[in-house]
């Protein structure tokens, strides 16, 4: 029994040290500079919900964009969380059910994040 919590703690420690690394090297990257910005052809100024000179399309790729962001953000905070309580927990003798919970959080946030950064 010991071993099987052992596993599973070692394969999400090691998920959230992948997820926490993945945050960091997607933070860290620079946005290409050396491609010229191509204007908007069919600028549409009466768009709902829009500025002048931008598509509702692209609004609405703006707007997920922050929203990946910001839960890559809360996903790097709760994989930090984990860690430091899985390094201060004994956790071959004891599996909190925080960190199960916690645990499973990491999961669904991180699907969130992959089907909204599919599209």
């Amino acid at each position: 029994m010991y071993e099987t919590r052992r596993a599973f703690l070692t394969i999400l420690a090691g998920a959230g040290t992948a997820a926490i690394l993945r945050g960091q090297t997607e933070r860290g990257q620079a946005k290409p500079t050396d491609r010229p910005s191509v204007p908007d052809p069919t600028p549409d100024a009466d768009a709902p919900g829009g500025s002048p000179g931008k598509s509702p399309t692209k609004v609405l790729l703006e707007a997920n964009e922050k929203d990946i962001k910001k839960n890559i953000e809360k996903l790097y905070q709760l994989a930090t969380d984990l860690k430091e309580e899985i390094e201060k927990t004994d956790s071959s003798q004891v599996l909190s059910l925080a960190m199960v919970k916690k645990a499973e959080e990491i999961e669904k946030l991180a699907h969130v994040i992959k089907t909204r950064a599919k599209g």
